[in-house]
């Protein structure tokens, strides 16, 4: 009898409760109370003591991390220009008509990024070892240098290695995302360029990119949201110490270490949201800038 009596212009509410409700429950709950904790003392254990913006000037004054910050940017930017710049000539070789094996080799490319990051770090902590590495017995097997070397202990070339990881593991993944660009560019642009005298560089430059704007600015904004977040690769590839001279500690590992091996909840929380609030600043800025360089072109 309910069932009968149930609007059914309104019926389309019941079937998307569910989602809402869990939402509620296990999203957004648990964000309002951790912001609300940013704003307290709390060692999870004792009830939360509220410090008000105590937490947010600390942050802002604390070295390790503002070096945390400095360390993962520099660690995204070294990353994330080759990146998208190698995936982007690969995306362009890859929709060729002529190319064989396409398909073969965009799943191979693609391959990496179903590897996990922790898998990957750990390979290459392994790898680099000082004194079980196979990257030490390789370069002495073939007489390149003496004894093994200490790479672990280079701040500059730890932050490069970690680069590199992520690199390799999302290349991929942006090429295909520049290949679905690609494949919704009409083939009579280049026709026509072509038949007006265009050379491929001038077309890559004048037509493909331009067209690609939209999905340019997509890579750039969802590759800055999770070059922040950078956890698993330098986490593994350092044991967790960010070493050496916390070179590769980057923002999520000191949230992490502050909040889950420290205790300091409420001040794991504060960074928590200062990396939310860089991460939307930053997002709209790249977004505006390059609107607004959209329109005078």
């Amino acid at each position: 009898m309910f069932v009968g009596r149930i609007n059914k212009g309104n019926s389309g509410y019941f079937f998307i409760a569910p989602f809402f409700i869990i939402f509620l429950l296990f999203g957004l709950y648990p964000i309002l109370y951790s912001f609300y904790l940013s704003f307290t003392n709390w060692d999870g254990l004792n009830p939360p003591e509220f410090i008000g913006f105590a937490n947010y000037i600390r942050a802002f004054m604390d070295p390790l991390f503002l070096q945390s910050l400095y360390n993962t940017f520099f660690i995204w930017t070294i990353s994330v220009v080759p990146q998208l710049t190698v995936s982007l000539v690969l995306a362009v070789i890859l929709t060729k008509r002529f190319l064989r094996g396409k398909d073969f080799f965009r799943a191979i490319y693609f391959f990496p990024n179903i590897v996990t990051a922790a898998s990957l770090g750990l390979l290459v902590s392994l790898m680099f070892d000082w004194q079980t590495g196979s990257v030490n017995q390789m370069l002495m097997f073939l007489g390149i240098t003496d004894g093994a070397i200490d790479w672990k202990n280079n701040a500059l070339f730890m932050q490069l290695l970690v680069s590199a990881i992520l690199f390799f593991q999302y290349f991929g993944y942006s090429m295909l995302i520049y290949i679905a660009g690609l494949q919704g560019i009409s083939p009579e642009y280049e026709e026509a360029a072509t038949v007006d005298g265009a050379s491929k560089v001038q077309i890559f430059f004048k037509i493909t990119v331009p067209l690609l704007k939209p999905i340019i600015i997509f890579q750039v904004i969802t590759s800055l949201i999770g070059g922040v977040q950078i956890f698993d690769q330098p986490f593994m590839l350092t044991e967790g110490s960010g070493a050496p001279d916390h070179a590769t500690l980057t923002s999520v590992m000191y949230l992490y270490r502050t909040a889950f091996e420290q205790g300091r909840f409420g001040y794991g929380a504060t960074i928590a949201f200062c990396l939310f609030l860089i991460i939307v600043t930053l997002s709209v800025t790249s977004y505006l800038i390059s609107r607004n360089r959209s329109k005078t072109t």
